[in-house]
């Protein structure tokens, strides 16, 4: 996918991510758009791929949010590159399995926030954290990226026939 498309997409998903996905919370949680677009990218173009652009999209996070600069940008660059490693090692063309995968790295991902928050001295209780973020927000991730991976994958199958 060429890189103005990438960045055209990270930019649709963070606007939707913060206007529209907000009346589509449940029990407070919304899914992470970027977070997903860095695990599917990294399934399908490997840990290096998905390394860079969970980066490059917790960075515009990050800038957008005006949070702790860099915080999302790795959290995000680890699940991207785990989801690559996965990528490289399991059957691509099923939607169950990049279900798993999205939970485990949602999963590994928002740990590291977690993580990272708790260095910086900000208190949650892990319990709360845990299961009043971590969980849901995977598991949300989870059961939302079989609508997009269909797509993904014929598009992406297509242009490889193309070139």
């Amino acid at each position: 996918m060429p890189f103005y498309a990438l960045l055209l997409l990270y930019g649709v998903a963070l606007v939707l991510q913060s206007t529209v996905l907000g009346f589509v919370t449940i029990f407070g949680i919304k899914p992470d758009l970027i977070l997903l677009l860095a695990i599917l990218n990294g399934f399908l173009l490997g840990p290096r791929q998905g390394a860079f652009l969970g980066f490059a999209g917790g960075v515009i996070v990050d800038l957008f949010a005006g949070s702790y600069i860099g915080m999302n940008a790795i959290s995000k660059m680890v699940s991207g590159y785990l989801a690559g490693i996965c990528g490289e090692r399991l059957y691509q063309d099923n939607g169950l399995v990049l279900s798993g995968v999205t939970f485990s790295c949602s999963l590994a991902g928002l740990l590291v926030d977690y993580l990272l928050l708790h260095s910086l001295e900000v208190q949650v209780t892990i319990l709360h954290a845990f299961f009043r973020v971590i969980i849901p927000t995977s598991l949300y991730n989870a059961v939302l990226v079989p609508f997009f991976y269909g797509r993904v994958l014929r598009s992406m199958k297509t242009r490889s026939r193309e070139l």
